[in-house]
Parts: C-alpha cells; sequence; structure tokens
C-alpha cells in the first residue's frame, strides 16, 4: 500500500495543471499530512521529485509553501515502434518528454532474429548517446503491429510483416538487453502515449485512430486504456465502408484499412489522371513518394475528402457507441492526410454526433506528431510504472 500511495502522489503532480504544494497534495489525493510528508520525502531522496520554488501561504498568513515537482531525470523508459515501414525507437524522460529518438527501415524485417538484432543495438546506442545512467531506465516498451500475446509476449501473424509467426518478441528483446520489457500493440500504444504526454486531449474518454501501414483505434474510457480480454482491442480495419472498394485480403471489399492504403490511393489517383502512370504499386518506396505528391495536389482533394468521410462514418459509430469526447488522429500517414481531412472529419462528426446537445464531441490531430508510436510504447512503461490503477495492488 505504501508503493501504492507513492505511486498516487507521483501520478498527482504529473497531471496538475500546475504546481503543487504538500498541503494541496494532502486534498488532492486525501492521504494525510503526515504520509505525504514521509512520501515526499522518499520521493525527493530517490530523486523523482525535486522542490521547485515556494508560493505565499493562502491569505498571506503562514509560511509559504514549496512546491514539488517530477523531476525529469529521475528515471527514462525506451519505446520502440515496429511498424513494417520504419523501426523508430525513442528515450522518454519522467516527464514523457522525448530526449533522443532514433528511425530507421526495418533491415531483414522478415528474419526476426536479425531485425531484434538491430532493434537491441539501437536502444543500447540510444542510452549512450543521451549520456543517461542506464540504471535509470526503467524498462522497454515495444508497440508492434497485432495480433499478439500478450501474457507470453508473441507477436502472433501481423499481416504486414512476412515471416512473423508466433514470435517471442518480448522475451527475445529482453534477453538482448538486460531490461525488462512489456509488449502491447501499436494502436493501444499510441492511446497510452496521448494518456501519457498528451495534455488535456489525453484525458478523459477518447478514441486513437491509427492511420498507418495499417488502421487501428486505441480506446481510453474514463481515463484508463482499454485492452479487450486478450489486450487485442482496436481490430477496425475490416469495417466495410465502401462495399464496390478494393478487395480486402479477408476476401471482402471495401474495408476501411485496405481503403485507406497508400498503394489503393495512389491507383486512384493514377485512375483519376491527378497521378501519371506508370508508378510501380510493388515498389514501397515509389508508393510512398507518390502518396506524398498526392496529398500535396489541390486536384486530389475530392479523392481525400471521400476517405475522409468513409472513417467518419467509422469514428461515428465508435464515439456514439461509447459516448467519447473526442478522437484524436496520428500515426504516419496523418500529417500528410490531415490538410485534406481535418475541416471534412470535423464537419462530419459534429454533424453525427448524437448527443451533442449534451457535450460537444472534437476531432483533434495528436500532438506528439510522427513517433507517437513510439513514444506510447515507452509511455506503457511509465504507464506501467507509476500510474496508480488499483489492479497493481494486486500485482505480486
Amino acid at each position: 500500500m505504501g508503493d501504492f500511495n507513492e505511486i498516487v502522489i507521483l501520478d498527482a503532480i504529473r497531471r496538475a495543471e500546475h504546481l503543487l504544494s504538500r498541503v494541496e497534495l494532502a486534498a488532492a489525493t486525501g492521504l494525510s499530512g503526515q504520509t505525504i510528508s514521509n512520501i515526499t520525502r522518499r520521493l525527493l531522496e530517490a530523486g523523482l521529485i525535486r522542490e521547485a520554488g515556494r508560493r505565499p501561504a493562502d491569505g498571506g498568513l503562514g509560511k509559504p509553501r514549496t512546491l514539488l515537482a517530477l523531476e525529469p531525470t529521475g528515471q527514462y523508459a525506451v519505446g520502440v515502434h515496429l511498424d513494417p515501414a520504419v523501426v523508430t525507437v525513442v528515450l522518454l524522460d519522467l516527464t514523457g518528454q522525448v530526449v533522443a529518438r532514433h528511425r530507421s527501415e526495418p533491415a531483414g524485417a522478415a528474419d526476426p532474429a536479425r531485425l531484434i538484432d538491430g532493434i537491441a543495438l539501437a536502444i543500447d546506442d540510444l542510452i549512450q548517446s543521451a549520456g543517461v545512467d542506464a540504471d535509470r531506465v526503467v524498462g522497454v516498451g515495444i508497440a508492434a503491429p497485432g495480433p499478439i500475446d500478450v501474457r507470453r509476449g508473441v507477436v502472433v501473424d501481423p499481416p504486414n510483416l512476412t515471416g512473423w509467426h508466433n514470435v517471442p518478441l518480448r522475451d527475445e528483446l529482453a534477453a538482448r538487453t538486460g531490461l525488462p520489457v512489456l509488449l502491447d500493440k501499436d494502436v493501444t500504444a499510441a492511446a497510452s502515449a496521448e494518456k501519457w504526454a498528451g495534455g488535456p486531449q489525453g484525458e478523459g474518454s477518447f478514441v486513437f485512430f491509427y492511420l498507418g501501414t495499417g488502421v487501428g483505434a486505441g480506446l481510453v474510457i474514463g481515463d484508463e486504456v482499454v485492452r479487450g480480454s486478450s489486450s487485442n482491442a482496436g481490430e477496425i480495419g475490416h469495417v466495410i465502408v465502401d462495399p464496390d472498394g478494393p478487395l480486402c485480403p479477408c476476401g471482402r471489399r471495401g474495408c476501411v484499412g485496405e481503403s485507406s492504403q497508400p498503394r489503393y490511393l495512389v491507383q486512384q489517383g493514377i485512375d483519376a489522371g491527378i497521378l501519371a502512370a506508370g508508378i510501380d504499386l510493388d515498389d514501397r518506396h515509389e508508393v510512398d513518394a507518390a502518396f506524398a505528391r498526392l496529398c500535396s495536389l489541390p486536384e486530389a482533394s475530392e479523392l481525400l475528402a471521400l476517405l475522409a468521410t468513409r472513417i467518419a462514418k467509422v469514428v461515428e459509430d465508435i464515439a456514439n457507441l461509447l459516448d467519447l469526447d473526442r478522437v484524436v488522429f496520428g500515426g504516419p500517414h496523418w500529417e500528410r492526410l490531415a490538410p485534406s481531412f481535418g475541416p471534412v472529419l470535423r464537419k462530419e462528426l459534429e454533424r453525427r454526433f448524437l448527443v451533442r446537445a449534451v457535450h460537444p464531441f472534437t476531432a483533434v490531430g495528436t500532438s506528439l506528431g510522427a513517433d507517437v508510436g513510439a513514444v506510447g510504447a515507452a509511455s506503457l512503461v511509465l504507464d506501467h510504472t507509476f500510474s496508480p490503477n488499483p489492479s497493481v495492488l494486486l500485482l505480486g
């Protein structure tokens, strides 16, 4: 219980809009003044918090109150986002700020052992280059495409990672780095990133709509990340948005995941005469370059607006079912799509949200940029270590 109360205090300091004194911490947490005094002393000695100035007591009477803040260098966490197109590794401090980052193409992606070796080397290089004491790194989080088996730490059969069948990614990376490792889905990690480091838009209940090599939905309900019975919640890629759309590997047409792929959008651009013919649709680099051009062309606005309308329908169903506050869009493709998507999405979702007379539903882009998956992976470690989830009391 003492450890849990430490976590409660750390979380209260982290979430506060302004610096808190010990008196204010007692009011915010319901803990006694003596408990607050004892725990903050331990946290100061451990280097997890620091004294950050003083503020006059209420009414100007009595001694000024010492204010407390998280010590950014108190602990660090590593985050790895494994995407079929890019591997991103970040180092986060205790406040959720990115201290260092590394991006690379997943060389040897079809060979899990080779790729895991490369990730382990990237983690070691990142910690050393940042000049961080390795003893202050509490663990590694991995955001991987699903489906995954969280209990065994296994990546099962991700559709866009050829050769990855029941790969024990968690344990293999732990053995190579010597650090504790957590494995979670990429969309769940992205939602965790918003909750931990996204500021006000990471509070309450929201869906994180991930646009990358695949699409997915990460859910936060009442400030808690929702994972589902097997930690595979958020598989929305096979929601049908266009019965006449592209054929999906699942055998149906018009699934939102397949309809959102750059390859399909580039093909549509060619068919509409917006892009020149001759693009090799099997060359990922060529498709990526063509996709970037497509997103920047005014002639493509109607094509992209149609996709935005279809994605809005998926978000609408989720938001109305769960009575959410907002949708946060992000992922590797969001920054390119945002100029065309943003206005359409906001208009459609404001119109379609059924309880808008009770409270608004807003659509925003992530403030964490293209690194949101990796930031989320590191946030999983910080969240697991420092968030006051009651289930912590049951852990051995």
